[in-house]
């Protein structure tokens, strides 16, 4: 009997953090949300979306708050970049994980890739997409050398875990790989709440890898700039 190929995995669901108020980015955050804030004359939430679609993720789903009308007005139904987009409504934003969790009915039960939507990196989505989650393993989590705005790092790394006093320690980079069950069996859950506690909670479960690429988290004008530069002189 001639023994049949393993199925192509299925390519995850993406939700985009998009809800954000942008304080540290004003006064451009004033009028326009972080997001649709140009680099180089594109949104930057653009670059991330373009990512996506080229590993094969095609399913999106952005959260919106601060003047999220613009965001879904500019990406629509995502037709014109080969994805398919669905929003989740927050009023008022409810932060990283409380954000997730509202949007959980959207995303499925599978897990599911999240981009921070104030981050440009040249990560390349497909080497996850193509090296699905372990059975038991909660999420994963990509972490960057530490910028010069958070010297001290988030997290360590020991033998492929997440570590939280294993040194070198490095900065999560806004990009993880995640179980629903992650959030929904959190047992401090609450309606606004950060990314970071969970992950805490979770040490020596998640898989956490650094990336040595091109990285940036857009959260300053002067990042912002940094950036721009950068990207001309390539």
């Amino acid at each position: 009997m001639t023994s049949q190929p393993p199925k192509a995995s299925k390519a995850p669901t993406a939700m985009l953090l998009a809800a954000g108020f942008g304080k540290r980015m004003r006064p451009l955050t004033d009028f326009t949300p972080k997001p649709l804030i140009p680099v180089l004359g594109k949104p930057l939430i653009e670059y991330a979306i373009e990512r996506l679609a080229t590993a094969g993720v095609k399913n999106l789903v952005i959260n919106l708050a601060h003047l999220g009308g613009q965001i879904r007005e500019h990406l629509g139904s995502g037709e014109r970049f080969g994805v398919q987009i669905q929003y989740s409504e927050e009023g008022e934003p409810l932060e990283t994980a409380g954000g997730i969790c509202k949007a959980l009915p959207l995303l499925g039960e599978e897990p599911f890739l999240v981009v921070n939507g104030d981050v440009w990196c040249d990560f390349d989505f497909s080497t996850w997409v193509n090296n699905p989650l372990p059975e038991n393993c909660p999420g994963r989590l990509l972490m960057v050398p530490n910028p010069p705005h958070n010297p001290e790092g988030d997290f360590g790394i020991d033998d492929g875990l997440l570590s939280g006093s294993t040194k070198p320690r490095y900065t999560f980079a806004g990009i993880s790989y995640l179980r629903p069950q992650i959030l929904t069996e959190y047992p401090n859950a609450r309606e606004c709440y950060g990314l970071g506690e969970v992950f805490a909670h979770n040490e020596d479960k998640m898989q956490a890898e650094v990336y040595k690429g091109d990285w940036c988290d857009v959260g300053t004008p002067e990042r912002l700039n940094n950036l721009e530069e950068k990207l001309r002189a390539e």
